[in-house]
């Protein structure tokens, strides 16, 4: 092999390599994926989960309604979506990089959709909810896309977004969720949102019975407090 040849060999296998890099960067999806095993919520629980029904989950306020859109388009509000149901809602956005933030959030309620379909006494019961803060960049055709990476077809998990700031400010307002955009050095838009995680238990007559923060946002606790929600209102 002749050394213009070897140079040849090594350039292409560099342009690959820098290929392959630029199209992860690109992906909305890779800090999403549900292999990813980096954020507390993927690690076996350190304590055991309380068991069901053992303890109570007081009220701590009304779940505030919104107009939103499904990742059909069609226009409709957030309690139309809780429909009458037990509803774990996160709110969120496709493209946050912040492992401990939305990806741990879609992550656990992967896990936690599994969990529910093997219980019968919530699969029909409970429904999830994704609420994206970042209609700029999540429009109805982005969450379709980013919800097939996660829903299951025999879960209840629902993806929205909102028309615009607008409709999207009273919502976060109500639910106490602050999101401000990131800026560069010198003042640029960067497309990223500083948001902190908070997730809601909800109950079939809209109220928040528990906030969950990157702590204990955990499988085992939610399905221990939707079974001891379930256990107030048997079938």
């Amino acid at each position: 092999m002749t050394l213009s040849t070897l140079s040849l060999r090594v350039l292409l296998l560099a342009a690959l390599a820098l290929s392959a890099s630029l199209f992860a960067s690109q992906d909305p999806h890779r800090d999403h994926r549900s292999d990813a095993k980096t954020a507390p919520g993927y690690h076996p629980l350190a304590f055991p989960a309380p068991k069901p029904g053992s303890y109570a989950l007081p009220v701590i306020g009304t779940a505030p309604d919104g107009e939103v859109l499904l990742d059909t388009g069609q226009r409709t509000r957030l309690h139309q979506v809780f429909d009458d149901k037990l509803v774990v809602l996160s709110f969120i956005y496709t493209h946050c990089p912040d492992p401990n933030g939305c990806p741990l959030a879609s992550y656990v309620l992967a896990q936690l959709q599994k969990q529910i379909t093997q219980h019968q006494n919530l699969s029909k019961r409970v429904k999830l909810v994704s609420l994206s803060f970042d209609p700029d960049n999540d429009p109805p055709h982005i969450l379709a896309a980013y919800g097939r990476h996660f829903r299951s077809p025999l879960g209840q998990w629902d993806f929205l977004t909102t028309e615009g700031h607008q409709q999207l400010q009273p919502i976060l307002d109500n639910y106490n969720q602050w999101v401000t955009p990131v800026v560069g050095p010198q003042g640029q838009a960067t497309g990223m949102l500083s948001h902190l995680l908070r997730v809601y238990l909800i109950d079939r007559q809209n109220r928040i019975r528990n906030i969950y923060s990157t702590s204990y946002l955990h499988t085992r606790l939610l399905l221990a407090d939707l079974q001891t929600l379930a256990a107030e209102e048997p079938d």
